[in-house]
């Protein structure tokens, strides 16, 4: 099963900068009226959503400004200086939102179009601890944009996401319950391919099924419709980011 990795990284790129183009789209469907009204991120409004995708793609921006210079600087001085700079982002009126938004997606595309090929395998700090490689930050960028354009609430939807990144989304999500020892016996189940992303095993087995997109919709917490559980009941997700 191919997944975002085993890709080329011509290709993860393009899959990258593909995804920010579906999102900035989105984007421009939203009415600066419409900032403030509520995201399908529960406690977040779209203007949180928006200086959130914004300051992400800058803090790529240290990642991979350490890979090429060899200089630590990493995504967040901390966590909560990344939460104060989305809870100031959102008081930004639409317009200044808009241009934080086009600023940051190139600048983030020229860190990524200077990047020397060994640059790419130089080891970096993501905000939660894992030492990566800086190619890891086209599949950080890629789940961002992909997943944030539905949250926007304008008319993405996950179906709109590339195969493979709903692959590995599937897989990335189910392993990372595993590790947490969260969601036992809970398996995802794509129905038109059979293809079975089991979390951690447990006594009794709860498959969830339907279609890749809905089971990753469903993985990633953002609702239970048209998925099924073998148990009648669908469970409510295990928590993932």
């Amino acid at each position: 099963m191919t997944t975002f990795h085993d890709l080329p990284l011509e290709e993860r790129l393009t899959l990258a900068r593909l995804g920010t183009s579906h999102y900035s789209r989105q984007l421009s469907l939203v009415d600066n009226a419409e900032f403030g009204e509520h995201s399908l991120l529960e406690g977040w409004t779209r203007s949180h959503l928006i200086a959130h995708v914004a300051y992400n793609a800058i803090a790529l921006c240290n990642l991979m400004h350490w890979a090429n210079t060899g200089e630590e600087t990493p995504m967040y001085v901390s966590p909560e200086a990344r939460n104060e700079e989305i809870a100031y982002g959102s008081t930004l009126n639409p317009d200044a939102l808009r241009n934080l938004h086009e600023h940051s997606v190139a600048r983030l595309d020229v860190a990524w179009r200077e990047t020397s090929e060994d640059a790419w395998s130089h080891e970096v700090l993501t905000a939660q601890g894992r030492t990566v490689p800086a190619s890891e930050t086209l599949w950080m960028r890629s789940r961002e944009v992909w997943i944030h354009a539905v949250d926007l609430g304008a008319v993405a939807t996950f179906g709109d996401i590339p195969e493979v990144i709903l692959r590995t989304l599937a897989a990335e999500i189910t392993q990372k319950w595993t590790s947490q020892g969260a969601g036992e016996g809970l398996v995802l189940l794509d129905e038109p391919s059979s293809t079975r992303y089991p979390a951690a095993p447990g006594q009794d087995e709860v498959v969830v099924s339907g279609s890749l997109a809905g089971i990753v919709r469903y993985a990633a917490g953002r609702g239970s419709d048209g998925v099924t559980s073998s148990t009648g009941e669908v469970p409510e997700p295990p928590r993932w980011l």
